[in-house]
């Protein structure tokens, strides 16, 4: 499933590897935490999010067994049978390739094994790419925080997926992975990043995009 060299923008979704974030991968998901956030967190908060295996998860997107180039990274954080998706960010150069799909997908899994019950994330009221990312894992609409984004004032959108043990969402993931297992199923105006989400999941970067390319959240 992993190529044996560094893909291109346009090298199909089979080279995509979603895998554990670890110490060594902190370089690559730093610089794209400084170019998609403006409030980036720190190398400290990384190591201490990662390390708590109990009740965190992250996820990082990969193509290149060797020296492997990070596309993008995700975490959730479990308590008490609530998964909240806590940051979503994909580099800017690898937009609209479904990374943010990829990601999503193997985040979900892990809130499932870990006992999560549902998932719960915020994102931009505004960002409608996002969240018609969101809706196609199964997340709905399901009330505002107003003033939730501190630089902009804007308000945020929460959203819960419900029942994430269901038949009905076992399927959906089921679909999910056979869309990204497809030939070109790591391109498309389709995917969306995930710009501003909190928990931070967020969802953008400097800019937001229509296709929804996650860029991140907020802490």
């Amino acid at each position: 499933m992993v190529a044996s060299e560094r893909s291109s923008v346009t090298r199909p979704a089979a080279a995509v590897e979603v895998t554990r974030m670890r110490r060594r991968h902190l370089r690559s998901v730093l610089a794209i935490e400084a170019s998609v956030y403006p409030r980036p967190w720190s190398p400290g908060l990384f190591a201490s999010e990662i390390g708590q295996l109990e009740t965190r998860r992250y996820l990082i997107a990969k193509e290149g067994r060797w020296r492997a180039e990070v596309l993008g990274y995700a975490g959730v954080m479990v308590v008490v049978g609530e998964a909240h998706v806590t940051t979503v960010a994909v580099h800017p150069s690898h937009h609209r390739r479904k990374i943010a799909s990829h990601l999503l997908v193997g985040l979900l899994e892990q809130a499932l094994a870990m006992g999560a019950k549902a998932a719960t994330l915020e994102v931009r009221v505004a960002n409608r790419g996002a969240q018609r990312l969101y809706a196609g894992f199964g997340f709905v609409p399901a009330g505002i925080r107003p003033g939730y984004y501190a630089e902009t004032g804007e308000d945020a959108l929460v959203m819960w997926a419900y029942d994430l043990a269901s038949a009905e969402n076992a399927r959906r993931l089921e679909w999910q992975r056979a869309r990204l297992r497809r030939p070109g199923g790591d391109s498309g105006a389709a995917d969306l990043s995930v710009p501003w989400v909190k928990g931070r999941v967020g969802l953008a970067a400097p800019g937001e995009h229509a296709d929804g390319e996650p860029e991140g959240r907020e802490p």
